[in-house]
């Protein structure tokens, strides 16, 4: 294109293509502008600095600083991942206490919460320009005791419920037949005795309040009526409950001691969900935590643990017997069980509640038998034994139970010394039972408790392989 291609338009044409204001703007005053910045500028033109309220953005920071479960400053934060919320490291291990399995503002699934650094610092620069916003001492203290900084937790996966047994609407008053009592079932066998049916034969129906039929008792899962000599009834050998095998496939049976699943207790955070774990370590949170941990990095489940626990009381001469006579499987069921037809039988079969009560009465002494094995860190290991023991009532304290071993481990035997008296040689024990003040508890996992006493020096806490060889004895 030439130069003399461009024509020069006179400048009233030119004023009419520029593009007008939008209409939203017409008839606005520039006035406000003017004076907003006369006020940002001194006499001689400089622009002023601006003036930043601290003591209001020490608020707003707190404000945003909060705990999304105490709704107070953060201590020791956490974040939950995927979701990014942050809370105390102690309101989140409460949570997962009592039963949380996901994110507690959004309440969306969650498995992991980490540590965060990022916002320690930015606490950690608020206290510093405000130090009265920090938390009280007492407050904090009980955090330390809940929560150990530094610390990764695990969130438990949301465990399926169970599928809802599909009972038709029918006469609640009286017991209908049992899937084995229609003649012509899908199972191929046939109820010797079977049950009238109300509906078709009223004056033979049996109320539900006299209890099963001959012949029949209830499920002890879906508590429906089962035929005790059907081929797919299983009993279990513990609580003497029956199970149809029909009603919910994989928890109706009474499955074979080493391959049953204890109830309740999939993964490691039902472990950490159950107040009974706890009561059986006397609610020291610091040995529970030391196991959880060895339990994760050897990939061990409570399934296993439940697997070992049956090994080892099969070796025992007496098996199950004792835990049968305490009652430790007594009322597990909301129904009842028949009789035992052989109290000193082998037992075979176990139900999943049974086997849960197995795995919390001998989850303390597999811990024992464990800590043997010399796996543990080396910290955990040269912990000194607390006199007290067991019997320690300072071990609920993290700090005691931190310095402290309460889980007593084998000593060595000391040598005998003959007393200048001659009346008993010094530092030999005497056994003595527990008195009536101080109760054992087969569901808290202390089998038989033993006093040892010594004439002369005072000894140290007991061995754990003595205790196992006067148990043998007796």
């Amino acid at each position: 294109m030439l130069q003399s291609d461009f024509i020069e338009l006179p400048a009233a044409t030119t004023a009419t293509l520029k593009r007008r204001a939008s209409l939203t703007f017409e008839g606005m005053q520039d006035d406000s502008s003017r004076k907003r910045l006369k006020e940002d500028t001194d006499n001689g033109g400089r622009e002023l600095p601006h003036v930043i309220d601290g003591e209001a953005l020490a608020n707003d920071l707190e404000q945003e600083l909060q705990c999304g479960c105490c709704s107070a400053l953060v201590y020791r934060p956490v974040l939950v991942s995927p979701c990014q919320h942050f809370f105390c490291g102690s309101c989140c291990v409460l949570w997962i206490r009592n039963g949380g399995t996901n994110c507690p503002v959004c309440r969306s699934t969650s498995t992991i919460v980490t540590p965060s650094r990022t916002l320690q610092k930015m606490v950690d620069l608020l206290l510093r320009a405000a130090p009265l916003k920090v938390r009280p001492v007492g407050e904090r203290m009980q955090a330390d005791d809940v929560y150990r900084a530094g610390e990764t937790l695990r969130i438990p996966t949301p465990r399926q419920a169970s599928p809802e047994p599909v009972i038709a609407a029918r006469n609640s008053n009286y017991i209908h037949p049992c899937p084995h009592c229609i003649a012509g079932n899908t199972w191929g066998w046939r109820c010797p005795q079977p049950i009238a049916d109300p509906e078709a034969d009223p004056d033979n129906a049996w109320q539900i309040e006299d209890g099963p039929p001959p012949g029949h008792a209830f499920c002890g899962n879906c508590e429906s009526i089962v035929a005790l000599q059907a081929p797919t009834t299983t009993r279990c050998d513990l609580c003497q409950v029956s199970f149809c095998g029909i009603g919910i496939p994989g928890r109706c049976v009474a499955a074979p001691l080493q391959s049953q699943h204890p109830h309740a207790m999939s993964d490691l955070g039902d472990l950490l969900q159950s107040i009974e774990v706890y009561d059986n370590f006397d609610n020291n949170a610091v040995e529970v935590d030391i196991m959880v941990d060895y339990l994760t990095a050897k990939g061990l489940t409570p399934r296993n643990i439940y697997s070992e626990i049956v090994t080892y009381v099969q070796s025992q001469p007496r098996q199950f017997a004792p835990l049968i006579e305490n009652g430790l499987f007594m009322d597990v069921h909301g129904v009842n069980g028949g009789e035992d037809p052989d109290p000193s039988a082998p037992r075979h079969r176990i139900c999943r509640l049974c086997a849960t009560e197995i795995l919390l009465w001998g989850l303390r002494d597999w811990w024992i038998r464990e800590r043997k094995k010399g796996h543990l860190d080396e910290y955990v290991m040269k912990r000194p034994d607390c006199p007290d023991g067991r019997n320690c009532e300072n071990q609920k304290d993290n700090a005691h139970a931190k310095e402290f071993n309460h889980i007593i481990m084998p000593i060595d035997p000391l040598p005998e010394v003959e007393d200048p008296s001659g009346s008993q040689p010094r530092n030999s024990l005497s056994i003595a039972p527990t008195t009536a003040d101080e109760p054992t508890s087969a569901s808290s996992g202390s089998r038989h408790e033993f006093i040892l006493q010594s004439s002369g020096d005072v000894l140290g806490p007991s061995s754990q392989d003595l205790r196992d060889e006067v148990e043998a004895l007796l």
